[in-house]
């Protein structure tokens, strides 16, 4: 799972959750490895084991409210006993006034200290869905990722068997590129995997011949997006290089691979010389879009020949 700190989540989410960081300044650093944001109500009163290190913490109208119920050394224990839970930071959301003492203790243990005038289940759900998509498993992978009809698909093959060319003729055909070469794909949910263009090579096509391309500057700015949820794997092979069952015509097994531990559906493409890859591509997600609604086009035909067959038996 990916990591970061502090000083990354307060640059990335600062004007949207509209943090102020009041205290904890020297804990820029402190590593975020869980993706849950919490409110630790019961921490407050001494139940540890309901609060977990590394996390964010949310204190909201309840929280404060009962620090303000608590006499001086009952509040102060209250608070010693939520900085002794190895927090990476905290947010006093609500725009709620922020105890002195709530103040010195972030100083004295380097953990920051945020205020956001943003309601505590407003402000828990925008970070938790920031923090999710940041700490997603990841894993970068070679090939070129498209939108083509509106579903994700990466184009893989061996260098050189044409996969930026066919790119370039699906964006002319109106389809996005996402990335190129280079795709880092995350975990975003238990079955879904998202694919993200690599800063450096956002909107930039190598075509060879051609060189490197801005697809943004010769195609506009419809014919690029930053990331799409994976749907569909399309390997592009040389048609004598494919095994007999992958050119099986009536083959009814679906093909799949594993992507960070999700089943991505597959295809084979064969080429060979006089083949409209790209038009073959756009019928691969038309028939996946079938499929996903449960219409076999195989499956079809197979019954059909069987009830024939059975009428000339008959």
């Amino acid at each position: 799972m990916a990591q970061l700190n502090v000083n990354e989540l307060y640059k990335q989410t600062r004007r949207k959750l509209k943090l102020n960081w009041v205290a904890g300044l020297n804990g820029g650093s402190n590593t975020l490895t869980s993706e849950t944001v919490t409110k630790p109500s019961l921490a407050l009163i001494g139940h540890l084991n309901f609060v977990h290190p590394n996390r964010v913490q949310v204190l909201g109208c309840a929280e404060m409210d009962y620090l303000r119920s608590l006499e001086a050394t009952e509040a102060a224990r209250a608070i010693a006993n939520l900085y002794s839970t190895d927090l990476a930071a905290i947010i006093v959301a609500n725009g709620e006034k922020v105890p002195d003492t709530l103040t010195a203790a972030a100083d004295s243990h380097s953990i920051p200290l945020f205020t956001s005038p943003l309601r505590s289940p407003e402000l828990m759900d925008i970070l938790s869905h920031y923090l999710a998509q940041a700490m997603a498993e990841t894993i970068s992978l070679h090939g070129v990722f498209m939108e083509v009809q509106g579903f994700g698909a990466l184009i893989k093959g061996s260098p050189a068997i044409g996969k930026s060319e066919l790119a370039l003729e699906l964006i002319s055909r109106g389809h996005r590129l996402i990335a190129d070469d280079i795709v880092d794909f995350y975990r975003i949910s238990p079955e879904r995997v998202e694919g993200r263009c690599p800063p450096l090579l956002q909107d930039f096509l190598e075509v060879r011949g051609l060189g490197i391309l801005n697809i943004r500057e010769l195609f506009g700015d419809n014919s690029v997006k930053p990331t799409k949820p994976l749907d569909l794997i399309i390997h592009m092979e040389m048609a004598e290089k494919l095994e007999p069952e992958q050119l099986d015509r009536l083959s009814i097994k679906a093909l799949h691979e594993e992507v960070l531990g999700v089943k991505i559906s597959k295809v084979h493409i064969p080429i060979a010389a006089g083949r409209n890859i790209a038009v073959l591509v756009e019928v691969a997600i038309r028939n996946h879009m079938l499929l996903l609604r449960g219409v076999n086009s195989t499956k079809q035909f197979m019954q059909r020949q069987s009830r024939e067959m059975k009428k000339n038996k008959s």
